[in-house]
């Protein structure tokens, strides 16, 4: 895979904010290189987040999105500036775009608080800086830039590159729990829900994290897991499974060899582990009537037997014997607001950036809602979470 194949949830991305008018979309113009966002003196253009997946040296593989005014009016105003704020969500990277002759004011100075409240790495890049007598030298946190002439456009992309590097996930899916030679199996069912002609994205990834570790991928369906395992000369170190076969490659995967799922590895890649295993429990303890939300970082089209709106529900039901409430988000809708659930089932978010899967875990903590992904809470609800969290003995501890 290279650079221009890395997925969008793989890369670095780096979010333009500011005022109306202060010249964001010429910035990301001139950063870019591109005619990324459209251009004009009327104060409001960018209407939208615009985003859009790249290569920037000296960078890499980022996603840069440009962002409506913070500072915009009325109605439709208030959409787009909650639209600037979820944005926020998933940005590793903030770039505030000022007005270099006005200077920063009471709405920047309120963007650079949401930047340090969240921890987002930010520079203020002044524009308009050909406007200006003599430009003055850049700081740590600032630099003044001139997007119509390209002043110093260079060293605000060095300056981004910097905070980037900062940002960049250094975690892996499995590499760490296998060692040179060693064999691991992939369970891939190929049933209705399954893309025709392809793998999914975490199955892409993991084949990849285990051929970069200098090891061996077999990959074979949950009906075949047996005839697989007879087959092999060798003993897997490790079985990696779909959730939704969990039960029955538990059942055909002897004790000596690890078993755990897609999703529990991606809940410790991109997000918080041991928030949702503990987030497990309350499975349990769900009544009638509860609230429980289950939501999805993508959209995609729903099947007849869809994992999340029916197989998840059903599930649940089944496990605490009770008739809770669900409500159902994908794609970029996640409420602020989770006071209202005693539960939130949550995919295993593949596709979102692992600052947007970490700020939802937060919310949810801040909420005091235990929040769960798919993977574990079907293990739980097979009874083998205990088994599949082996390779992970640190916390293996919370059931205890």
């Amino acid at each position: 895979m290279g650079l221009n194949d890395t997925v969008s949830a793989e890369r670095v991305h780096i979010g333009f904010f500011g005022k109306r008018n202060a010249g964001k979309s010429s910035v990301v113009n001139a950063v870019t290189g591109q005619e990324l966002a459209v251009v004009s003196s009327v104060k409001g253009t960018t209407t939208d987040p615009v985003k859009k997946a790249m290569e920037l040296l000296p960078i890499g593989p980022v996603v840069i999105i440009d962002t409506p005014g913070i500072d915009d009016e009325g109605m439709l105003g208030e959409l787009r500036v909650k639209k600037t704020k979820q944005i926020l969500a998933k940005t590793d990277v903030a770039v505030l775009v000022v007005d270099g002759e006005k200077g920063l004011d009471e709405t920047d100075n309120g963007l650079i608080k949401l930047f340090e409240e969240r921890k987002i790495p930010y520079i203020v890049a002044l524009n308009k800086s050909d406007l200006l007598g003599a430009v003055p030298e850049a700081d740590e946190k600032s630099i003044f830039v001139s997007a119509t002439l390209g002043t110093n456009i260079d060293e605000l992309k060095n300056k981004i590159g910097s905070l980037a590097k900062t940002a960049e996930n250094k975690k892996q899916i499995v590499a760490d729990l296998i060692e040179d030679g060693d064999v691991v199996v992939l369970v891939i069912p190929i049933d209705e829900s399954a893309p025709k002609g392809r793998l999914i994205l975490p199955q892409q990834q993991t084949i990849r994290d285990i051929l970069d570790a200098n090891c061996a991928v077999m990959c074979c369906q949950d009906t075949e897991l047996t005839q697989m395992l007879s087959a092999l000369a060798v003993k897997p170190k490790l079985v990696i499974t779909d959730s939704q076969a969990f039960g029955r490659v538990s059942k055909d995967t002897p004790d000596d060899i690890m078993l755990t799922s897609f999703s529990i590895l991606f809940a410790r890649y991109k997000g918080d582990l041991e928030a949702l295993v503990s987030g497990a429990a309350q499975l349990g303890k769900l009544k009638d009537g509860d609230k429980v939300l289950i939501s999805e970082g993508c959209t995609h089209h729903r099947q007849c037997n869809d994992i999340g709106t029916v197989k998840m529900p059903g599930w649940i039901k089944n496990y605490s014997k009770s008739e809770p409430e669900f409500s159902f988000t994908s794609g970029g809708d996640f409420p602020e607001d989770l006071s209202e659930y005693k539960l939130i089932v949550h995919c295993g978010g593949c596709m979102l950036n692992e600052k947007e899967m970490q700020r939802r875990i937060e919310l949810a903590k801040n909420a005091g809602v235990p929040i769960v992904n798919y993977g574990i809470a079907i293990a739980q609800m097979h009874g083998i979470l205990k088994r599949s969290l082996e390779p992970f003995p640190e916390i293996l501890k919370i059931l205890e």
